[in-house]
């Protein structure tokens, strides 16, 4: 699904004319990139995270030629996909996860503290 498909899927299911779908994807994308530009994480519950992700400069090796070379650092967006998202796509992984969370066995509570008491 390429983007103009998208604006054709949200004008349909909300009976929307294209230019409004189109503004109204506009506007997400320009919150989601503004807000990972400032540095912010963008939450979307159920559907995942982006984060902005900093790479620190390192030494490479050009492979043709074998010499070294410096690779800056960089600020690179990160998206995180969240369980529904993941569960959607592949719902074997989601339901052995699901399994091995209810096998594993839980910790007993640890017991309450004694207040102490002043003597008199």
């Amino acid at each position: 699904m390429n983007k103009t498909e998208l604006i054709e899927h949200l004008a349909s299911k909300h009976e929307l004319t294209k230019a409004e779908a189109g503004r109204i994807l506009e506007t997400l994308l320009d919150a989601v990139v503004t807000n990972v530009k400032k540095g912010n994480a963008v939450t979307l519950p159920g559907f995942g995270s982006f984060k902005q992700h900093a790479r620190a400069a390192r030494n490479g090796v050009n492979p043709s030629t074998g010499a070294k070379i410096k690779i800056a650092a960089a600020k690179l967006p990160k998206f995180t996909p969240g369980a529904g998202f993941k569960a959607a796509v592949d719902p074997k992984a989601a339901a052995r996860k699901a399994a091995k969370v209810a096998a594993a066995p839980k910790k007993a509570a640890a017991p309450a503290k004694k207040a102490k008491g002043k003597k008199g």
